[in-house]
């Protein structure tokens, strides 16, 4: 392209070859991360936010257009606030700093940076703004906030947020909001060090309601690449200072104090600094996190970012995100394929993220006190969800990640005495049933992945499985053990029965791989005990009360959308029915047989009883294939599943992302294959999207440099023939082991 510019053209028809051929050179050469749309999942409840983040990023930016403007029309913020920024919204009140993706509980969205012009203002409900020319991709986020006539780019490295501010001429300041985010919890401090550097923290937490308790500090130090002509610190007096605000004359307004280099403590605080530009400036500003202190936050904005421009920021995070994006490689399909594709597995690699500082510091769960790791300390193991599906895509792709991950669960176990069941940035939550950490342990050491240790797992999966008294993790065990089920005087009897039997089934794995045979049998034989529960006359699963009988009314529709149900969590009886992965073809007898079992499935499907936004039912289009000649439902299904509710627009997400879960069912589902039992070495396979699928494998774990999947032929068609190394492969299931081992497991439909 720069020899056009510096060319004269002589004849158009050469010139417009040209430009043919430098279009065509760029479209071949276009990456993986080019294809990341991080507006996907931005509405509908998705719940995932459209700024920059590095992968497994401590910091991340997001515009946040949830706070303060109930009275527009088109504002969405006083129905759901588990995220800073809800597509359809118009008004801004600045760009948080550390924030979740795809939850559905509100925490973190804090440290608002935002530019203003002309005279300070410090409430956030008159300095917003709407906002225009919005453009998301992979490791940058840029939009023009509109009232200010401002240009406000973000990118971000792993522990820093960086933003370039392009200002017209006249007074601009950059406000610093300490008093606005999406956390249940308030109080910070903050102080000006100089014209160009700033420091504090904010408390956050109380995820999902818990115990304020559960609160914690995220420190900060944000550093201007141009020194302030003046600034300044502000704070809303609290409820308690009324009086002496009165006596002071500021009525409980808010007070501004210039050129103040003194720490100031409270809720609604903040700082500015301000500029005065006889022409078009622009100022970078560098915010550097961390859970542990201010100076471990300095510390990581100079190791990550120190003489490094916003563009170098930039470049390095876009080719870390490329490096990542690109162990899968895909072939054929369309454009719009690749972009949901990428993006979904771009969505796979924000959480778990790291919490360690770059000096191997990070806070221990409980404790108190502080650790240090020699790689990476994880945190958001949001595992009712993930254990389903993005672990698993994490062993196969990413192993050293999933290695790490598993390490610091097992930190967890050193420092809390138990493993994690919602950990979020060293506290635990607590929040949904089950026993999720055992089963992505089991997972992850049955694919291979063994550099860990595998006793103090193994003693912790037992702990959390036997231990009857002060349980954490599985608080109705007596119930569960004595009977077989937990009963109705627990909130999601079902459901938490039939987590707890997929946790034993793991645990069983494990032991036998271990060579505890007793154990194996034990927890085998557990993991059964929801056939207890089953109502031959419904076909269904259902309740029992403390007396053993069933519970009445029960109406198995109850429970959808969130409704409430005594037996069920965020879901039905229907929605519930199939999630026994580890025995489906125990439930195929219970249900009378493979056609009883078919028609039940297919029931679920024809009267809409699927819920493809949540957890409980994702895996049930894929259990058409336990019954031989019923697999074309399975690959119709899943094909009219991704066409319906993944797609590259806002909306292109069923519901809340889960933290990448529903990503990960789209990235396993596009390439063909689903990890259909957790904990169970296992895929089940469909039709892939693409012609071809490359999956790089990490030398470390496996032996092969990498795996294909191949499709062929009609692309409506049925699969009629599946090959593993060319010969036939007489199944729809296949064990991760000779899934890696192989070279290519070809897909072939008449």
């Amino acid at each position: 392209m720069l020899l056009i510019y510096k060319t004269k053209v002589i004849v158009k028809s050469i010139f417009v070859v040209v430009v043919s051929i430098c279009c065509s050179t760029l479209y071949a050469q276009q990456q993986p991360a080019d294809y990341v749309n991080p507006f996907i999942g931005t509405s509908n409840f998705g719940a995932t936010y459209p700024g920059p983040i590095a992968p497994r990023g401590m910091a991340s930016i997001s515009p946040f257009n949830v706070a303060g403007a109930q009275n527009l029309p088109l504002e969405k913020d006083s129905r759901w606030l588990s995220n800073p920024y809800v597509h359809e919204n118009t008004f801004l009140t600045g760009f948080s700093q550390v924030n979740l993706s795809g939850v559905g509980c509100p925490d973190l969205g804090v440290l608002l940076l935002m530019p203003t012009t002309g005279k300070v203002e410090t409430n956030h409900l008159k300095y917003g703004s709407t906002y225009s020319d919005e453009v998301a991709k992979t490791a940058y986020y840029s939009s023009k906030i509109d009232k200010y006539d401002i240009k406000a780019e973000f990118t971000a490295s792993k522990r820093v947020g960086v933003s370039r501010f392009t200002f017209p001429k006249g007074q601009s300041n950059i406000l610093l909001n300490l008093g606005v985010g999406l956390t249940n919890e308030e109080g910070g401090m903050v102080k000006v060090v100089s014209a160009t550097e700033i420091e504090g923290m904010r408390n956050v937490g109380s995820f999902c309601y818990n115990s304020p308790e559960d609160a914690y500090p995220v420190y900060f130090v944000a550093q201007f690449s141009k020194p302030a002509d003046s600034f300044g610190v502000w704070k809303k007096p609290a409820k308690h200072e009324g009086v002496e605000a009165q006596w002071m004359g500021y009525n409980g307004k808010m007070r501004m104090m210039d050129n103040n280099t003194k720490m100031v403590v409270g809720d609604s605080i903040g700082t500015y600094f301000t500029y005065q530009f006889d022409k078009t400036e622009t100022v970078e500003v560098k915010i550097g996190v961390s859970y542990v202190s201010i100076a471990n936050a300095r510390e990581n904005l100079e190791n990550e970012t120190a003489n490094k421009t916003f563009d170098v920021v930039y470049k390095e995070t876009y080719n870390e995100w490329n490096d990542l994006l690109s162990k899968i490689k895909v072939e054929g399909g369309t454009k719009e394929d690749k972009i949901v594709f990428y993006t979904a597995l771009y969505h796979t690699l924000i959480h778990p993220n790291t919490l360690n500082d770059s000096n191997g510091e990070y806070p221990e769960i409980k404790t108190g006190k502080i650790g240090k790791t020699e790689g990476t300390r994880y945190t958001v193991f949001s595992l009712w969800d993930t254990y389903r599906n993005l672990h698993q895509l994490m062993s196969l792709v990413y192993p050293k990640q999933q290695s790490d991950m598993i390490k610091s669960m097992l930190e967890m176990y050193d420092e809390n005495g138990w493993l994690p069941k919602w950990e979020l940035n060293a506290t635990e939550t607590f929040t949904m049933v089950g026993d999720p950490a055992s089963i992505v342990i089991a997972d992850t050491y049955l694919k291979g992945i063994q550099d860990f240790d595998v006793q103090k797992a193994y003693k912790a999966m037992l702990k959390s499985a036997d231990q009857i008294e002060n349980n954490p993790l599985r608080p109705e065990l007596k119930d569960y053990i004595e009977k077989g089920f937990v009963t109705t005087k627990n909130k999601g009897s079902v459901s938490t029965t039939q987590e707890y039997n997929a946790s034993d089934y793991a645990i069983s794995l494990l032991a036998k791989a271990l060579g505890n045979k007793k154990d194996y049998e034990r927890f085998k034989n557990r993991s059964l005990s929801y056939r207890k529960l089953y109502d031959k006359n419904l076909k269904l699963l259902h309740p029992r009360t403390e007396n053993g009988s069933f519970y009445e009314p029960f109406d198995p529709l109850s429970g959808a959308n969130f409704e409430e149900n005594i037996g069920f969590i965020e879901g039905n009886a229907w929605q519930y029915a199939f999630m026994v992965p580890h025995d489906i073809n125990g439930l195929v007898k219970l249900m009378g047989g493979k056609k009883g079992f078919t028609n039940q499935l297919q029931k679920l499907f024809d009267n809409n009883y699927f819920d493809m936004a949540n957890e409980p039912d994702i895996a049930y289009p894929y259990l058409f294939n336990y019954v031989k000649g019923e697999e074309w439902r399975s690959q119709e299904l899943v094909k009219k599943l991704i066409k319906k509710y993944f797609q590259n627009k806002p909306d292109g997400l069923p519901g809340n992302d889960d933290t990448g879960t529903m990503s990960a069912w789209l990235v396993y589902s596009m390439m063909g294959i689903y990890p259909i039992a957790p904990g169970d070495p296992k895929y089940t396979i469909t039709t892939p999207v693409f012609d071809k699928i490359t999956i790089e494998l990490d030398s470390k774990y496996y032996k092969n440099k990498n795996i294909v999947i191949e499709r062929e032929a009609n692309t409506n068609g049925k699969i009629s023939k599946i090959e593993l190394n060319g010969k036939g492969y007489d199944s729809f299931f296949i064990t991760h082991d000779d899934f890696v081992n192989g070279s290519t497991l070809k897909v072939i439909q008449n």
